[in-house]
């Protein structure tokens, strides 16, 4: 029998391919995704988003290029020397993050599809517990 660690750690693997053959049906990948997510709760410069997502310059750079080439985003310059960009979330990436969700919830609705609510509560409760007792851990 795995360990706890080891049979979360095989979970995760498979809820993160699940979720990239998910996101990549939308060309998409799963961190293209988050970003678009994060830009629809209203996170629209790249300072706001590198803060909120934890991502240096370069790598939200790189996600930023990819989404506005795929048409997913656009972007008005601003400020006195039009160096600052505000990004808006166009309506196909509006449409794809909402495509990605439902699809993901279907996922999640078939993972715990034979399990009772109180099931599914006690593993909350404990995934909470667990993540917390490992923050402590670590600092």
């Amino acid at each position: 029998m795995k360990s706890s660690l080891e049979a979360l750690r095989e979970s995760e693997k498979i809820q993160k391919g699940a979720l990239m053959r998910i996101t990549k049906h939308f060309g998409l990948t799963i961190a293209e995704w988050q970003l678009l997510t994060t830009m629809i709760a209203g996170f629209d410069t790249q300072d706001k988003l590198s803060a909120e997502m934890g991502l240096d310059t370069s790598t939200l750079s790189r996600q930023l290029k990819s989404i506005f080439s795929k048409e997913y985003v656009d972007r008005i310059a601003t400020g006195r020397d039009k160096r600052q960009l505000i990004y808006t979330v166009l309506p196909k990436g509006l449409q794809a993050v909402n495509d990605i969700n439902q699809q993901y919830a279907h996922f999640e609705r078939l993972v715990f599809d034979k399990w009772s609510k109180e099931e599914v509560n006690m593993l909350r409760i404990l995934l909470n517990r667990l993540e917390k007792s490992m923050t402590r851990v670590v600092e």
